[in-house]
């Protein structure tokens, strides 16, 4: 921005308020865009908002330096977070509302942030976490981003994952195939060095970069059990606290290469956190009620702090105001000057009046917060109507659609209302029940539909993780697959082209070439640290596998039926199948020698021949 615009910005906030900070006229220079999420940290974990064990340097300077949202909002769990992230659009209405099961698919058709930015020319990357679908067409670089590196949809250790990863020296998916050597070094580290290998590849034009951590997601590993011997006496695991200093040294490395660089004054660096603590709480929680996935304030109030020198964001700005994860992509459509490919109903509201003055009139808003997370399967195929869900305003917080709290008298959320403010009580369950009509109206049954047969994507492997799972808890991660959990499910899809499959019916995934009878085989090297021991096994607990007694195994789509036999050498059972074009079912079941169902293959890979 020319110093005279600057100037003018400058005047024109001291006029209106004093201390407040104006937003820039954008259309001299559109800004850089860089997104930083962790994923589990809470608004009571960093030093800025009272924790007295942590110490965030990086994360509260930059609070300090630029405008920090106190009263600002997301979702309670990961995946609800990102979608409404990405479209601007509550989770329940653009289908990513759950974490597993297929539900943390994004819906075809909604159009995200990366490619609202991809279509005014800027380069787009994503780094770290997306979990908004591991398969065409819902992968990030089928929503917009020029660039993607991560790991497993959900998480590290999750069923879609590279087996045995355990956040050190991993195999990661760069633009949706898995590199064929580990990378060195801690996840988080990694994740910043490739974005930062982004921007210098991009910095001689507009980019933007969404940088989504896994951590301090559980399980916790670390690469030095001794990062954690600070907080080893604490009523918290010491590699969670650990895992935030890290990622706050990273911020501070970030900041200091956007400045080497001569980037620094013109990139809208965002900072935020994708749910409430997971684990902080046990020491610090900031007189909240609640943590991830509880409705109550703790479970998702979050901070978030904004700096844009060049934009005019970059002095001290507290904005108080009920603010939310879905205010973001109106927000960067206002102060980037975006122009949407198409119209877009958002429910979120741009910022940029706040950004300007935290002061300014900003009209009462009524925001919805409704995650019903897991709440899927065969009894429970889609959210129910006043679970796990607030409605709120400046002033109130309706709790699970019948419990009041005054945020200004009590923001501990101890005293319910309810009875003493009836007229309050029905105002806000009609605005909820408006909120429910509206999204829920396409949601009955919603599953995402991977596409198989498609260039895109001539390889399939499909998972349990997005099993929609008829019977039994979801084998989410890699140790559940590792016990041989007994749970039945099946994988809607989409088949792109009729003609000739070959389906591969798994209990490993195929990287690992292991007998479907038989034990994965593999050497772990003890690289990594959990709870100040060395990880050996798989992260979420597995103490060794569970070989399984298949003979043969069937396959089921629609009115088609295959068996095969099973031996003791397979590492799958293959069928050659011919499918018509559109919406199919896949069952596929491992069976004992008397013909019962075992288990779900765990693992699926679909082929066109």
């Amino acid at each position: 921005m020319r110093p005279c615009i600057r100037s003018l910005a400058a005047m024109l906030a001291v006029l209106a308020a004093g201390t407040a900070v104006q937003a820039a006229d954008t259309s001299a220079s559109r800004p850089n865009v860089v997104i930083v999420l962790t994923d589990d940290q809470g608004y009571g974990d960093l030093s800025l908002t009272g924790n007295g064990v942590l110490k965030t340097p990086n994360m509260d300077r930059l609070a300090r330096e630029g405008v920090q949202f106190t009263n600002f909002h997301v979702d309670s769990y990961c995946t609800p977070t990102r979608s409404a992230l990405m479209t601007g659009r509550y989770c329940h209405r653009v289908g990513g509302w759950g974490t597993i099961n297929g539900r943390n698919m994004l819906r075809d058709g909604e159009l995200t942030m990366a490619e609202v930015f991809r279509h005014n020319g800027y380069r787009t990357g994503h780094f770290g976490k997306w979990h908004l679908g591991t398969n065409y067409p819902y992968r990030p670089i089928d929503r917009g981003f020029d660039q993607w590196l991560g790991h497993g949809d959900g998480g590290t250790g999750c069923a879609t994952d590279y087996w045995g990863n355990d956040r050190v020296n991993d195999r990661y998916i760069l633009n949706g195939r898995w590199e064929d050597q580990p990378r060195p070094g801690f996840e988080c580290d990694v994740f910043f060095d490739a974005a930062m290998k982004f921007i210098r590849d991009n910095k001689d034009r507009p980019f933007f970069t969404y940088l989504a951590l896994y951590n301090p997601h559980n399980p916790c590993s670390i690469p030095e059990a001794k990062w954690a011997a600070a907080y080893g006496g604490r009523k918290v695991p010491g590699d969670f606290f650990a895992t935030i200093v890290r990622i706050d040294e990273n911020l501070g490395r970030l900041r200091r290469f956007l400045q080497d660089e001569g980037l620094a004054d013109n990139t809208l660096l965002i900072f935020f956190t994708d749910n409430g603590t997971a684990q902080g709480e046990k020491v610090f929680n900031a007189g909240m009620r609640g943590k991830k996935g509880s409705p109550y304030d703790g479970g998702h109030r979050v901070p978030c702090f904004m700096y844009w020198p060049g934009g005019g964001l970059d002095k001290p700005v507290v904005v108080d105001r009920l603010t939310a994860h879905l205010d973001l992509l109106p927000t960067l459509t206002d102060l980037c000057g975006l122009k949407l490919p198409r119209p877009i109903r958002f429910d979120g509201a741009s910022l940029k009046p706040l950004l300007a003055n935290p002061r300014a009139e900003w009209a009462d808003r009524t925001l919805v917060l409704g995650t019903p997370h897991n709440n899927v399967g065969p009894n429970a195929p889609t959210p129910q109507f006043g679970q796990n869900c607030a409605v709120m305003t400046d002033r109130w917080r309706l709790v699970n659609n019948r419990e009041l709290y005054d945020m200004t008298a009590d923001p501990g959320q101890k005293d319910d209302v309810a009875r003493t403010h009836p007229q309050v009580v029905g105002q806000l369950q009609a605005a909820y029940r408006k909120y429910w009509e509206d999204v829920s109206a396409n949601d009955k049954g919603w599953h995402g539909r991977p596409i198989v047969g498609s260039p895109q994507a001539p390889a399939v492997e499909l998972c349990s993780e997005d099993w929609q799972t008829t019977h039994g808890s979801c084998p989410w991660n890699q140790a559940a697959v590792a016990r041989g959990a007994a749970a039945l499910g099946c994988w809607p899809v989409r088949v792109d082209r009729a003609g000739t499959y070959r389906i591969e019916l798994r209990r490993w995934p195929e990287s690992l070439n292991a007998p479907i009878t038989g034990l994965a085989r593999e050497s772990k090297t003890a690289d990594a640290f959990l709870d100040g021991r060395p990880v050996t096994g798989l992260l979420y607990g597995n103490a060794g596998g569970k070989a399984l007694p298949v003979a043969k195994a069937r396959l089921k789509i629609g009115e088609l039926v295959k068996e095969a036999e099973v031996s003791a050498t397979d590492t799958a059972a293959v069928f050659t199948c011919e499918l018509q074009a559109g919406p199919a079912d896949i069952e596929a079941t491992l069976l004992d020698k008397a013909g019962k169902a075992l288990c779900s293959a765990y693992y699926v890979t679909v082929r066109r021949e």
